[in-house]
């Protein structure tokens, strides 16, 4: 998808550059509902006109300029992709094209990856040559039209306000290639004579353009499927964006840790299938690779069985780098170069439970002990993750903490969204429809063609929506509101249909390590074979994904006066009962968010059925056929 396809020759003509930003703005709110910042309006309206008064110079009228092109599966868009036909062999030809209106750049504390822009709050930026070469290998993994096709796409960074070369000379550090290249202002003689090398002049790119939107997309890499190579061989994923910050930030405050002996925390934020799993697992495999102390850590016990089963499958040893968080009470101080603290919203206040023993029953907050352990501990978290009585793993907990103990902090969110088949709109619909967001109340789902948003009217037409994904080769899982008991199995091994919604019943998942039938332990409900047959909960859902996720809202979520109230009455999880612990506040909250996960499961769909009748019927309002 892409905001809008013209031609440069086509820009050059409009009246002032007002009109292609009047454009741009009509088809952004037609396709997502929402108004871009007055930033991106104006990066629009300075950068677009430059880029195609250059092409046109270079005799590239007629080239296709697609305009805020979507990476399929991500909500990230490169700013302009031109297609043409190449020069030399008439074959399609495309250029991503990254557009900066940055006048100087300097190297952020000597790294080559990271860049700093005098006047630009938010800390060091990815450096834009990394930016564009990601952007181009994502394309050629993903899209089947660039299969096999090794000389179909080139890439560049063009800082057009920059005209003094010495104020950018930082910058031609960074190693180029055919797919990243950097111009500025002060060589645009360069700039046309490359943009002529790849794309021929008088080719008009329309049906070449065609190919590319067109093109199917081939399936997406899930984590847990490649996690292993991942930590032992090679990088399996292609990061985006802040994706690639987020691990050279850390790999460079690795290196001057050591080299000054201090220690700084990095803190990695973002919403569920932003990345930040993929960032973890990146930065394990490429510190192990260094030769780095480096360990793997989370709160999450199916989440952390998960990973040592499937990176440990063929090397078991890899297993004893996955740890949970409340493993370092003893650890020795900055004993580690890097703890990656994944999951890291699933900080407990303390590490002390039933079988800590008495000598180690302290009131050390956990965060200090997991802050302690490493030069560089990497914080990894969403905020609307915080499902459970007790979890304290929030932005500002952890930037203040580390304040307290003197240390320099580092923030990178991940914008981009890679579940939900990349649509950052039914993210942000999902927070709306339950009071998570201040940008509005809940509103009807316009659809969009990045991600499914079915409504059941029973369960029976849920399971059997899901089903049939299930044949047509996706994965697929149920997951429900803790609102039905969870028992055990019966002496005969069979599994109790607790989850009861009239004649339909079905078990929930195992509560053990061990496979009951065909049910898989409970660590790996979400990843094996045998879990479609039972109904997950949010302790098992939680960290994993799923091609199509179908969800049971319970009694204990339900739509009155126009917005979703909580019922605590109707909850049956042990955790929420304690009205002590747990006040009628921060239960209505951790429900909303409990539901929120389940909801952002999915990477093609979700299913949504509620066992009220009311409920559904909003939701059949909402979400229109």
């Amino acid at each position: 998808m892409t905001l809008l396809r013209t031609t440069p020759t086509n820009i050059v003509g409009l009246a002032s550059p007002d009109s292609l930003v009047e454009q741009l703005l009509e088809q952004m709110l037609i396709r997502t509902g929402h108004r871009p910042s007055p930033a991106e309006q104006t990066s629009w309206g300075r950068s677009l006109p430059v880029l195609a008064r250059d092409l046109v110079d270079a005799g590239l009228g007629s080239v296709e300029m697609l305009v805020e092109y979507h990476l399929p599966l991500t909500s990230q868009r490169a700013d302009v992709v031109l297609a043409g036909t190449h020069p030399d062999t008439g074959e399609p030809s495309y250029v991503v094209v990254e557009l900066k209106q940055w006048s100087s750049a300097r190297s952020y504390e000597g790294s080559v990856e990271l860049v700093d822009v005098p006047g630009m709050p938010g800390g060091p930026k990815l450096h834009p040559v990394a930016q564009v070469q990601g952007y181009c290998a994502y394309l050629a993994d993903f899209l089947r039209a660039l299969q096999d096709q090794p000389d179909a796409l080139a890439g560049l960074a063009y800082l057009h306000n920059a005209t003094d070369p010495a104020s950018v000379a930082d910058l031609r550090r960074y190693p180029v290639s055919t797919t990243g290249r950097l111009f500025t202002g002060a060589d645009r003689g360069d700039l046309l004579s490359f943009l002529r090398s790849r794309l021929a002049p008088g080719s008009a790119g329309h049906s070449v353009a065609d190919t590319l939107v067109r093109s199917a997309v081939a399936p997406s890499k899930q984590l847990l499927k490649v996690a292993a190579d991942e930590v032992r061989d090679r990088e399996q994923f292609r990061l985006l964006g802040n994706q690639q910050l987020a691990v050279d930030l850390v790999l460079h405050a690795v290196e001057q840790a050591r080299a000054s002996n201090t220690k700084r925390v990095v803190v990695v934020s973002g919403g569920p299938g932003s990345g930040k799993s993929v960032v973890a697992l990146s930065l394990l495999g490429e510190l192990a690779r260094q030769g780095r102390s480096v360990l793997h850590a989370t709160g999450s016990r199916s989440f952390t069985q998960t990973l040592r089963k499937v990176a440990g499958h063929r090397a078991p040893r890899v297993k004893s780098m996955f740890k949970y968080f409340n493993q370092f009470m003893t650890a020795e101080t900055n004993g580690l170069d890097v703890l990656v603290l994944d999951e890291a919203h699933r900080i407990r206040a303390t590490s002390v439970d039933r079988y800590t023993k008495a000598a180690l029953r302290t009131d050390r907050p956990q965060i200090d002990e997991l802050i302690a352990a490493a030069r560089v501990p990497v914080f990894l978290l969403d905020e609307h993750q915080v499902v459970r009585p007790g979890e304290m793993g929030s932005l500002n907990q952890i930037l203040r903490h580390a304040e307290s103990m003197g240390l320099e902090t580092q923030h990178v969110h991940l914008g981009e969204q890679f579940r939900c088949g990349g649509s950052q709109e039914y993210l942000l619909w999902t927070q709306k429809l339950l009071g998570l967001s201040e940008a509005g109340a809940p509103e009807q789902w316009h659809g969009d063609p990045q991600f499914q948003v079915r409504v059941a009217d029973s369960p029976e037409e849920l399971e059997q929506l899901l089903q049939q994904q299930r044949e047509g080769g996706y994965s697929a899982r149920m997951s429900a509101g803790y609102c039905w008991p969870w028992s055990d199995p019966r002496p005969d091994g069979t599994l109790v249909p607790d989850v009861q919604v009239g004649a339909w019943a079905r078990p929930w998942n195992l509560k053990g390590d061990r496979r009951v039938g065909e049910a898989p332990p409970s660590a790996l409900w979400a990843t094996e074979d045998g879990g479609f047959g039972q109904v997950g909960c949010i302790y098992t859902a939680q960290g994993f994904e799923y091609d199509w996720s179908g969800v049971i809202l319970g009694p204990d979520l339900v739509w009155r006066d126009g917005r979703f109230t909580t019922v605590r009455a109707a909850n049956r999880d042990p955790d929420m009962r304690s009205t002590t612990k747990v006040s009628d506040a921060q239960f209505d909250q951790l429900v909303r968010h409990v539901y929120k996960v389940l909801l952002t499961r999915g990477m093609v769909g979700t299913v949504l059925y509620s066992t009220d009748a009311q409920t559904r019927q909003a939701l059949r309002e909402l979400v229109l056929a």
